[in-house]
């Protein structure tokens, strides 16, 4: 029997950035609300002088326990899909502030076309350029109804930068300057203005400055040590949900977290959610939190898992592409690079921070003339000095050794003169692409593991060989004695690290015949839930998620205080 708990407003699933966001807004609004985090408790003083590569980088320090809960993988319904047991493609985020904490800072606002890909590709190419398969969809609002949210994110996390010269129109410009320019940014700089591209500073959520963002947080500037992704910032210079919104929401009185509750089922009954259901992992206890409302804000993943467990909305079918829960899951298209090596030149490739870059939007979304290519969407392609951590690093050219004196002398001497451009390419959802409930593994409770299929397709294939070359133009310009280009696009690998930027599932639109959210990310199915976070994308851009996520978690905010207030479908 459950131990049941006094009634609340809101009960909040996951507290990453969107569930730090919503916290902070709606106990702002008055709202009393209930955190439920699977994972500790964390603060900045954990991370104190704690420069350690191999403990964090390399051995996972600040991710999920995969022999506890994974998740499931095949590239085709033919084939049975086994557990995830090891970290490879992407790493799943565990503790207050989620994947918040341990992510680069790239901080993006997804383009105008990204919003409404359907009717603009069909407006321009015609619909015979979305082939068999592909499941594009608008995504029921316009980047024009989203800007102020994206500027709202931006300036709560004081995000640095230089704006697009080819993205949206902006109300405002970043709330702080851009990060330093290293020689080799510059290098970029001067190569890709001489092909005539637009290439600008990346928006950084790496302080470049001291900021007081308009809720009152204050903090340092980025000592650019190099050791942001996979790693918490003893700074706090790094926006995360730790630092930011969630002492926002603690200072009202109105917010109380609970870390180590894993939430297993949301509650319900007659086409409305009573609360949620979650286990107290120090104790074991099953235990009822009842709530007016209902807001899932975990990783894609949790999000989907949830409500297909919880049995709510209707699950994706792909033999007849009907049904919203699980649909349109997309990932991210990460082969196209090249590597440019010198000889004279040397750099100091040591020194960086996580958002420390230049890029280019030249061929990202729908910026250049796809009538001749076999793909839609695109790329940004980019030049990062994140920081070259020594144990992780050892670049050399293709033909050395692999022991012996010749590699020493060949790692020597390249560590800080080999240089990498890179595009982080769109995903396109198929109607074979999905999300759905393993029907032979569980997790420690029971519970059915999620299942992902998935697997590059032939537009990828040839974006990839697109990107690539671009890229090796580039660096054949930046002068670089020898271009290694690397431009194929193999099966998708799930061993292999690429990105943690995963889309889709709970995916929002203009109908619940096709989607399973509104624009304010409130299900269809069942008006008092609210399901918060890049599960909402119908597809992946080639950007970051997080601008995006933090964008549309601000939105979300504000429609939950409406319906707080009046209820029914938000329109």
């Amino acid at each position: 029997m459950a131990k049941k708990l006094p009634k609340v407003d809101v009960v909040i699933v996951g507290v990453g950035w969107a569930g730090g966001i919503i916290a902070a807004e709606l106990t702002k609004a008055g709202l009393n609300c209930v955190g439920l985090e699977r994972g500790k408790e964390r603060n900045t003083e954990d991370y104190y002088m704690v420069h350690d590569e191999l403990r964090y980088a390399l051995r996972f320090e600040m991710f999920q326990d995969l022999s506890k809960e994974t998740i499931t993988f095949r590239p085709n319904e033919k084939i049975r899909a086994l557990p995830m047991r090891s970290y490879g493609s992407f790493l799943l985020g565990d503790g207050l502030g989620g994947a918040g904490v341990h992510w680069n800072g790239m901080t993006f606002r997804f383009l105008p076309y990204d919003f409404e890909i359907k009717s603009k590709t069909i407006e321009r190419y015609g619909k015979n350029k979305i082939p068999a398969g592909m499941t594009i969809q608008d995504w029921g609002i316009t980047y024009d109804e989203l800007e102020p949210y994206f500027d709202k994110f931006e300036k709560m996390a004081g995000i640095g930068g230089e704006p697009n010269p080819l993205g949206g129109k902006r109300s405002s410009g970043y709330p702080t300057a851009p990060m330093k320019a290293s020689p080799v940014m510059n290098m970029f700089i001067d190569a890709t203005k001489k092909l005539n591209y637009h290439p600008y500073m990346m928006p950084s959520a790496n302080l470049s400055e001291s900021y007081t963002n308009p809720d009152g947080i204050t903090r340092a500037a980025c000592q650019y040590c190099g050791y942001c992704e996979r790693f918490g910032c003893e700074y706090g210079a790094k926006a995360d949900p730790v630092v930011t919104v969630i002492p926002v929401a603690k200072k009202t009185g109105k917010f109380e977290i609970r870390t180590h509750s894993n939430v297993r089922r949301i509650l319900h009954k007659d086409n409305k959610a009573t609360g949620v259901m979650y286990i107290d992992l120090t104790t074991g206890e099953e235990i009822e939190q009842p709530a007016d409302i209902v807001v899932v804000t975990s990783y894609v993943f949790n999000n989907a898992r949830l409500l297909l467990t919880s049995k709510i909305g209707k699950p994706y079918d792909p033999a007849t592409g009907k049904g919203v829960i699980g649909k349109n899951y997309a990932y991210q298209v990460e082969a196209a690079a090249a590597v440019g090596f010198f000889e004279e030149k040397e750099f100091n490739l040591y020194s960086g921070a996580g958002s420390m870059a230049v890029t280019l939007d030249d061929f990202n979304g729908d910026n250049f003339d796809h009538t001749d290519l076999k793909f839609i969407h695109g790329a940004n392609i980019a030049y990062s000095q994140s920081g070259s951590r020594p144990i992780a690093n050892n670049t050399v050219p293709p033909g050395t050794p692999g022991w012996g004196q010749e590699f020493k002398t060949a790692s020597l001497k390249y560590f800080n003169r080999n240089v990498t451009v890179w595009a982080e390419g769109s995903c396109m959802p198929y109607q074979h692409h999905f999300l759905d409930l393993d029907t032979t593994y569980k997790d420690s409770f029971g519970d059915p593991l999620m299942r992902i299929t998935f697997d590059f397709e032939e537009r990828d294939k040839h974006m990839v060989k697109f990107m690539g070359d671009k890229c090796g133009d580039i660096l054949k310009e930046m002068g670089a004695d020898k271009v290694v280009v690397y431009n194929e696009q193999g099966p998708y690998e799930i061993t292999n690290y690429q990105s943690t930027h995963n889309t889709g599932g709970v995916i929002m639109g203009a109908s619940p015949d096709t989607s399973a959210v509104n624009s304010y990310l409130q299900m269809w199915d069942m008006e008092n839930v609210f399901v918060v976070g890049a599960s909402a994308f119908a597809h992946n851009s080639g950007y970051n998620p997080t601008g995006t996520v933090g964008a549309l978690a601000y939105r979300a905010a504000d429609g939950i205080v409406k319906y707080s207030k009046s209820g029914g479908i938000l329109v």
